[in-house]
């Protein structure tokens, strides 16, 4: 039966992503094309995996958030503090090309990270501060601490250490994609493998029910909150990777809000409860594609984000089961008088 559920919630978004391949492969006849060039794989698939790879990370950590029933609106925040922090640390280090150094570099801002997701879910479970609120706080805060890490400037890096992160390969294939399949493998095995994935969708369906169960519902909402500031604090040590510099001000902007619709689309209620992480890649991956054919299709940049907006509220009508029944009904009504009239004196 469990399956079946899983099963049900990826149809509507797998069928929207082939849609969306299918459109681009008809309007550009050579975007399945990969070509192996110096041992690595190129094309328009493999970059939708590469670019995407950061929002897939972020959208795994608000996953677990939003099915303990929390938001977490920091995480863009985040990912440009954590960019910033690693490269700041390259730029000051003497030796540009030391391995140590970018070490140092990534410990710094995934520690950081670490501690910028305990604040937010101190937030939530000690002072029981709304979580929309108390990341509300960090998103806001933590865009301001990012320009003052950069002084409001980009801060360019030239490490082929550190630039391995994001513009690396391996097996041919990018860097990127093997960090994300790691995290999502480590949060699999944690909520699906353990008894976590179960205290966290009970936590989500009622917190109360589960404190009075004898479930530590404040400890599993600090747990959540600390990963989902894991994860955003990768991503932003591949996107900043990825383009050998940190922007404070750019780095990670909107970032929270198509990681919420990445989770929506994936079939996870915000109403908390039971989730689905590989239905979250898939939104992500729609979420990403979707930007790779404004942009070929040559979408002018004023009304990108209107179009984007417009396909995303497309595909969760097309997802909503009652938006499907209300439209059944009025098609039957509309061809089917007859036997409406019928049903309704029976």
């Amino acid at each position: 039966m469990g399956g079946k559920l899983v099963r049900h919630h990826l149809f509507w978004p797998l069928c929207v992503l082939g849609a969306l391949l299918l459109f681009n492969l008809l309007y550009s006849p050579d975007f399945f094309s990969l070509v192996l060039r110096d041992g690595n794989l190129y094309g328009s698939l493999i970059d939708i995996l590469n670019f995407g790879a950061p929002l897939i990370l972020v959208s795994i950590g608000m996953t677990l958030v939003i099915a303990t029933g929390g938001i977490d609106l920091s995480v863009g925040s985040i990912v440009a503090i954590s960019g910033a922090i690693a490269c700041l640390s390259i730029s000051k280090g003497t030796d540009q090309s030391s391995i140590m150094l970018v070490l140092t570099a990534v410990g710094a801002s995934v520690l950081l990270s670490l501690v910028l997701g305990l604040w937010n879910g101190a937030l939530v479970t000690v002072t029981r501060i709304q979580p929309i609120i108390a990341t509300l706080i960090l998103m806001v805060a933590g865009r301001g601490i990012a320009q003052l890490i950069t002084s409001g400037q980009i801060i360019t890096v030239s490490n082929p250490n550190y630039e391995y992160i994001g513009a690396g390969s391996l097996a041919a294939l990018p860097f990127s994609i093997f960090i994300v399949a790691g995290m999502l493998v480590l949060a699999s095995l944690l909520t699906r493998r353990t008894a976590l994935g179960l205290f966290i969708e009970s936590v989500g369906s009622n917190a109360n029910a589960s404190r009075l169960a004898g479930l530590r519902s404040r400890t599993v909402i600090l747990a959540v909150y600390v990963f989902c500031g894991l994860c955003a604090g990768i991503a932003g040590l591949i996107l900043s990777a990825n383009v050998s510099s940190a922007d404070g001000n750019n780095a990670g902007l909107w970032y929270e809000l198509d990681a919420i619709l990445a989770v929506v689309i994936g079939g996870t209620s915000l109403n908390g409860g039971r989730f689905y992480l590989i239905g979250t890649v898939v939104g992500a991956l729609i979420i990403q594609t979707l930007t790779t054919t404004i942009y070929m299709i040559g979408v002018p940049p004023e009304i990108t984000l209107v179009v984007k907006a417009f396909v995303v509220l497309a595909v969760c009508l097309i997802q909503s089961e009652a938006f499907r029944k209300t439209l059944k009904l009025r098609w039957k009504k509309r061809h089917y008088p007859a036997e409406q009239e019928v049903t309704r004196h029976a």
